[in-house]
């Protein structure tokens, strides 16, 4: 597993993935509570979900509230997503154009480590934002999501080889399983894209079914899993409490092998 990393510092180790929790509140002091919930429970990373947020058309208020997030988060890196309701994401007033001037708007803040952009974009718009993110020092992870099933090993590890080749700092996938053998698929697609890829790659299967890809992701190569701090932003979502215990117990097994 190639580790997600922060100026130069691994956010993971061996077989254990960071665990990042999302916010998805929908007014300023929503979202500020949030925060202060998840920050005692010390995850590794957080994603501000601003496609939930009802304030997303004034980009004056996003980028004040990023702020706010920025300090009250201090070292812990901050990750931007206006998921895309095409691929699970909030509905709200943005087109696709004014989504891309948002985000270039905040990595020009500084606000946050990274930011979240679909593969389903045109290359116009991933050429901008590699670009603006590349200028201010913030990762770009290209992602895939797809709630309604779990494609064949072969498309998800071309998803994976398609973010890498346009540029991206992290590879993520996210599918909903029907079956177990689905998540095996995942599990599988994630290994084999670990040993040609040489970006730090995410995914997992979402839904109860998949929750087990959630503890058992890293084992397979997926640098990042998902968890609930105070709300969940997918569905399988495992409370940290209950994730970072099941993680050390993968950790501990895997050290005594």
């Amino acid at each position: 597993m190639i580790p997600l990393s922060i100026r130069r510092q691994a956010l993971n180790e061996g077989v254990a993935p960071a665990i990042c929790i999302p916010l998805v509140g929908r007014s300023a002091e929503a979202v500020q509570g949030e925060l202060a919930v998840v920050l005692e429970k010390q995850p590794d990373l957080i994603e501000w979900r601003v496609d939930f947020f009802g304030e997303i058309t004034d980009t004056a208020a996003v980028v004040a509230l990023a702020r706010k997030l920025r300090e009250a988060a201090a070292a812990t890196p901050i990750i931007f997503t206006c998921r895309s309701v095409k691929e699970g994401g909030e509905r709200h007033g943005r087109d696709e154009t004014a989504i891309v001037e948002l985000l270039q708007t905040v990595c020009a803040s500084r606000c946050v480590d990274f930011i979240d952009y679909e593969l389903c974009n045109v290359w116009e718009n991933v050429a901008r934002l590699r670009d603006a993110s590349r200028a201010q020092g913030v990762q770009l992870i290209m992602s895939y999501h797809n709630f309604q099933c779990t494609p064949d090993a072969e498309f998800l590890g071309a998803k994976f080889a398609e973010a890498e080749r346009l540029g991206a700092d992290v590879a993520k996938v996210a599918v909903m399983p029907k079956s177990a053998a689905d998540v095996l698929t995942v599990l599988s697609a994630t290994q084999r894209a670990s040993e040609t890829i040489a970006i730090p790659l995410i995914s997992m299967a979402m839904g109860g079914i998949g929750a087990v890809s959630r503890i058992v992701g890293g084992v397979f190569g997926s640098a990042v899993t998902f968890a609930v701090g105070k709300s969940a932003s997918a569905p399988g979502q495992i409370a940290i409490e209950e994730l970072r215990t099941a993680l050390a117990v993968v950790r501990q097994a895997s050290v005594s092998m």
